[in-house]
């Protein structure tokens, strides 16, 4: 790989790591689509690995700035990463199987779907239970400037979502974060700003994961300079969008995540 190239990965790095951050989606919904459009000649596990490694550097460094601001629910977030593992594993292993035409248009649809029930409701709690049946935990976060979030949610929701979370964003390489931010949002009525950094650090422990799983196969070190010169532009863009999230309404994340999974969406399924 010569320096520009690797520069331009740099940069291109960095804009993920910034939005995605924001946006708590770990940015490998941007990012996942891009890197089957920019190498159209490279199967499918090669570039879930490298889109998987990037998920976890962008997380893990997100997670860092969301903690000074104490906006993780690490109970919770704990509690969800493991459910993930068993499906990001699962989903890992089977990306070797799926051919290309078939996995744009997975994740295009996915991508669309998404979008659409964000747009139709994009307030807490859109799609959230209000009948929790006794199996309900209540939450108290307390943010580093004083703002305090009570909520309650179902914890087996929770855990089932997770694992499917894990199971798909593996096989995909998209992370996770888009479904499992608007699951947190609309389904178990997390406030916003705890939803998104809670799943930055579930991402990091689920990428990770996934990550493991590729190298042990070995399809991540066909690509492994791609994934290091997207990597070191996340972890910088990452400390911005943290930064960022504070400065940007609920409601007008919510959106800007969906409006970027319609158009990424309708993008992979019309490629050819």
């Amino acid at each position: 790989m010569d320096l520009l190239s690797a520069l331009l990965l740099v940069g291109l790095g960095f804009f993920i790591g910034t939005f995605g951050t924001l946006i708590g989606a770990g940015g490998g919904f941007i990012l996942m689509p891009l890197l089957l459009l920019m190498y159209p000649n490279m199967p499918p596990d090669v570039l879930t690995s490298i889109s998987l490694a990037v998920v976890f550097l962008n997380a893990s460094s997100g997670s860092v700035a969301y903690a000074r601001k104490k906006r993780i629910d690490f109970k919770s977030a704990w509690i969800f990463a493991l459910a993930t593992l068993p499906g990001a594993v699962i989903g890992a292993l089977m990306t070797s199987v799926i051919s290309r035409h078939i996995f744009n248009i997975i994740l295009g649809v996915l991508l669309i779907v998404v979008s659409v029930f964000l747009m139709l409701k994009p307030q807490q709690g859109a799609y959230a239970s209000r009948k929790l049946n006794g199996r309900s935990v209540d939450r108290c976060v307390t943010e580093s400037n004083g703002e305090e979030h009570h909520f309650s949610f179902n914890i087996r929701t929770g855990i089932l979502i997770s694992f499917l979370v894990g199971f798909v964003s593996s096989l995909l390489g998209i992370g996770g974060g888009i479904i499992h931010v608007p699951a947190l949002i609309s389904l178990l009525n997390f406030p916003i700003h705890i939803a998104t950094a809670t799943s930055h650090f579930i991402l990091a422990v689920m990428a990770l994961a996934g990550t493991i799983v590729h190298m042990i196969q070995g399809s991540f070190w066909e690509g492994w300079q791609i994934a290091l010169s997207i990597g070191i532009g996340v972890v910088m863009g990452a400390q911005l969008g943290a930064g960022l999230s504070s400065r940007v309404k609920p409601k007008g994340i919510i959106l800007a995540l969906a409006g970027a999974l319609l158009i990424v969406g309708v993008r992979l399924i019309l490629a050819k």
